[in-house]
């Protein structure tokens, strides 16, 4: 009995979270955009400035669009991780999750399957963009579409475990467009999305060490070796640990009425 009640709440719960995703069509464009403006323009631009040497998983010299192609899918991730977050502070605010809690399921499973439905519209968006960056000759392996599913499902769920624990931390929507700002843009060029990690060392080294235990990078690095079918298990084990550490930050400081009391007060 227990377990159908499980079922449904979480069938229920990405039903929710599926048909956002098809009805807000702005939020799937707009994902794809960003990455797209970075392929289309900025990695032409600095294509001739940042030439990328042999370095695994690559096995000859690659193109700069080939580079950071992986460091825009995370980036795609990441951004649907956020905005699955800023629903849930709009849904905080509205009541909605305050009234999903007062049913006998545990407030951690309610969260957990918030954060697998946002994982699943991310992948949808990541094979989209894939689809489109074909047109830039980025193709990986064919066995690559399947070997990166993994790579996305661990990364999915950091990124949007992070972006859980900030949403909890976030008293009103509004404030949460100027975090999102200040947590998107440092881990994303502080990472190795854009640059290898030994063009940094060369130029800075205590920058190499920020983006060397930078989260995104650790997400950036499993999704580039996973399209070429190869393991990286310190990054994967580095995924695994950040992503119980966001995701019991958010389940402890998760606060369903934070929004609400607020709001109440403030009339």
């Amino acid at each position: 009995m227990n377990l159908l009640i499980f079922t449904r709440c979480f069938k229920g719960i990405v039903m929710r979270e599926a048909l956002r995703f098809i009805h807000q069509r702005e939020r799937f464009f707009s994902a794809l955009v960003r990455p797209l403006v970075w392929l289309g323009i900025f990695a032409a631009g600095f294509r001739s400035v940042l030439g990328v040497a042999i370095i695994p998983p690559y096995e000859t010299y690659i193109t700069y669009e080939v580079y950071i192609a992986p460091g825009l899918i995370a980036m795609i991730q990441l951004f649907n991780g956020m905005q699955s977050s800023l629903s849930m502070v709009y849904d905080r605010e509205m009541g909605s999750m305050k009234t999903m809690l007062v049913s006998p399921i545990p407030r951690w499973f309610l969260l957990v399957s918030k954060l697998l439905a946002g994982v699943f519209v991310s992948i949808l968006q990541v094979y989209a963009f894939l689809l489109i960056a074909s047109f830039w000759n980025i193709i990986p392996p064919i066995s690559g579409y399947f070997t990166i599913l993994p790579a996305l499902i661990f990364s999915g769920l950091m990124l949007g475990s992070l972006g859980m624990f900030l949403s909890s931390a976030i008293k009103q929507l509004e404030n949460f467009a100027g975090v999102m700002n200040f947590v998107i843009f440092p881990m994303f060029f502080a990472s190795s999305a854009l640059y290898p990690l030994w063009k940094i060392e060369e130029t800075s080294e205590w920058l190499y060490y920020v983006c060397l235990y930078n989260p995104f990078t650790y997400a950036v690095e499993i999704i580039r070796f996973s399209m070429y079918a190869e393991l990286t298990p310190h990054y994967s084990i580095g995924i695994i640990i950040f992503t119980i550490i966001f995701l019991t930050l958010a389940i402890l400081g998760y606060d369903p009425s934070r929004g609400t009391m607020q709001k109440k007060g403030g009339k």
